[in-house]
């Protein structure tokens, strides 16, 4: 299964997966006017074994096959490794 990753532009670290490229009308009318304008980032092919940085890729082929998208939110600052403290004053 392939996806068309494209970046919100208006909310930081939001993307929006396409199994369609640039057919956004697949996207519901309020997504759109939320998220939107989106720029295209990636050209993926989502194979079962394959992975992701933060999505399950069986959740993404489950949700493009279902609503011919998937939208992927920000990691909240507590499943974000990278927010924490690591002890350092640097």
């Amino acid at each position: 299964m392939h996806a068309y990753v494209y970046k919100s532009q208006r909310k930081d670290d939001t993307y929006v997966y396409l199994a369609a490229r640039d057919d956004f009308s697949v996207l519901p009318k309020g997504l759109m006017e939320r998220l939107g304008p989106f720029r295209f980032v990636l050209d993926v092919a989502l194979t079962p074994e394959g992975r992701l940085a933060r999505e399950d890729v069986a959740t993404v082929r489950a949700n493009l096959a279902a609503n011919r998208f998937h939208l992927q939110m920000p990691p909240s600052a507590a499943a974000d490794p990278l927010t924490g403290d690591w002890g350092t004053d640097a």
